[in-house]
C-alpha cells in the first residue's frame, strides 16, 4: 500500500493526554479548568472559543459578571484555562475511536489527540428559520436565547417563533419585559403543556398569530418588522416588532454520538448520569449536548459550566484507574 507520503495526503500527529476534551463553550472550557487543577494533563480541541456564549450581544446572567458581551466572557474563560497551561487547539474533530486504553480524536487538519478520559462539550445548533434577512439581522433584534436577549427589550414589541415547551415559556417571560408579544406558530395547535398552553392563550399581552409561517425579516441595521404567510389562505402580512426570538428546536451533535457509541434521548442529545457519563466507558458529555429534564428551555452558561465541572471530576476518577494524575 502506497504511504500517506507518497500519496501527498498528511501525516497523522499523535499527542498523549490525561483526558481530552471537544468543545470549547463554557462547558468545555470549564471542564478543561477543573481536570487541569486535579493535575491531570489536558487539552482541548474545538473549531471556535466560545461556542454559542461567543456570539450573545449581552450577557446579564452570569453570576458576578454583569453586563459582558458574550465575546469577552469567552475571552475570560479561555484564558482562565490557559492559565493552568491547557492547550486550546482550534480544529474540527471529524473522528472518535477507542485505542486501547485511550480514546482518540482526529481532526481536519491530521492531527490526533489520545487521552484515557473523553469529555465531549460540543454544544448544540440553534435551529434557523433560514429566511432572508437572517443573517443579517441575527444580534440585531434577532435573537436565538430569549432569557440570554430578552431583558434588552423592555417595554418594546417582540415576537417569538415556535409551538413548544420553549417557544411559549419564552412568551410568557417575556410578558414581565415587552409590551407587546406576538406568538407566531405554523399550526393552530401547540406541541407544549397544557400549563403553558393555556397561560398563553390567557395573558392580554400575548397575541396569537397561528397557522403562519415567517417568510422574510425586514430591516437594515436593525429589525423593524417580519413578514408571515398563512399557509391556509396564503394571506401575507407585516408585523412591525423590534424583536424576534426564535424557539424551534436545536439539533445535537449526532454525528459524532453514532462513532462513539453513545446512547441517545428522544431528541438525539446524549443520554447523561449526574457526574456526566454516558453508557460508554470513558466518555463523558456536559452542556447543550447533554440531555435532561431543563435542557430544552434552560440552556444556560451558567448550567452549562457546572456540568463541565461535574464532567472533569468524574474524569479525574476514572483516569486513576490508569495512573495518578500528572
Amino acid at each position: 500500500m502506497a504511504s500517506r507520503f507518497r500519496l501527498g495526503l498528511p501525516t497523522r500527529v499523535e499527542e498523549r493526554y490525561d483526558v481530552v476534551i471537544v468543545g470549547a463553550g463554557p462547558a468545555g472550557l470549564t471542564a478543561a479548568l477543573y481536570a487541569a487543577r486535579y493535575g491531570l494533563k489536558t487539552v482541548v480541541v474545538s473549531k471556535d472559543i466560545g461556542g454559542q456564549m461567543a456570539i450573545a450581544p449581552l450577557v446579564d446572567d452570569y453570576p458576578a459578571v454583569p453586563e459582558v458581551t458574550g465575546t469577552k466572557l469567552a475571552e475570560l474563560f479561555s484564558s482562565h484555562a490557559r492559565k493552568y497551561g491547557v492547550p486550546i487547539h482550534l480544529d474540527e474533530v471529524v473522528k472518535l475511536y477507542r485505542k486501547g486504553e485511550l480514546w482518540c480524536a482526529e481532526t481536519i487538519s491530521a492531527k490526533r489527540f489520545c487521552g484515557y478520559a473523553l469529555i465531549l462539550a460540543v454544544g448544540s445548533v440553534k435551529r434557523k428559520l433560514n429566511v432572508p434577512g437572517e443573517d443579517r439581522l441575527a444580534g440585531r433584534g434577532v435573537s436565538y436565547c430569549t432569557t440570554c436577549d430578552g431583558p434588552m427589550f423592555k417595554d418594546k414589541v417582540v415576537a417569538v417563533v415556535g409551538g413548544g415547551n420553549s417557544a411559549l415559556v419564552s412568551a410568557l417571560y417575556l410578558t414581565n419585559i415587552a409590551r407587546k408579544i406576538y406568538l407566531i406558530h405554523r399550526r393552530d395547535t401547540f406541541r407544549a403543556f397544557p400549563i403553558y398552553v393555556e397561560s398563553v392563550i390567557k395573558h392580554p399581552k400575548i397575541e396569537l398569530v397561528l397557522n403562519s409561517v415567517v417568510v422574510e425579516l425586514l430591516g437594515e441595521r436593525k429589525l423593524e418588522a417580519v413578514r408571515v404567510r398563512n399557509v391556509k389562505t396564503g394571506e401575507v402580512r407585516e408585523i412591525r416588532v423590534e424583536g424576534l426570538f426564535v424557539e424551534i428546536g436545536s439539533d445535537p451533535p449526532t454525528r459524532l454520538f453514532k462513532q462513539v457509541g453513545i446512547e441517545t434521548d428522544e431528541n438525539g442529545y446524549a443520554k447523561v448520569n449526574p457526574d456526566q457519563s454516558t453508557n460508554v466507558e470513558g466518555v463523558f458529555v456536559a452542556g447543550d449536548a447533554a440531555g435532561g429534564p431543563y435542557k430544552y428551555r434552560f440552556e444556560q452558561i451558567v448550567t452549562a459550566a457546572a456540568e463541565g465541572a461535574k464532567a472533569a471530576d468524574a474524569a479525574f476518577k476514572y483516569v486513576l484507574k490508569f495512573k495518578k494524575p500528572s
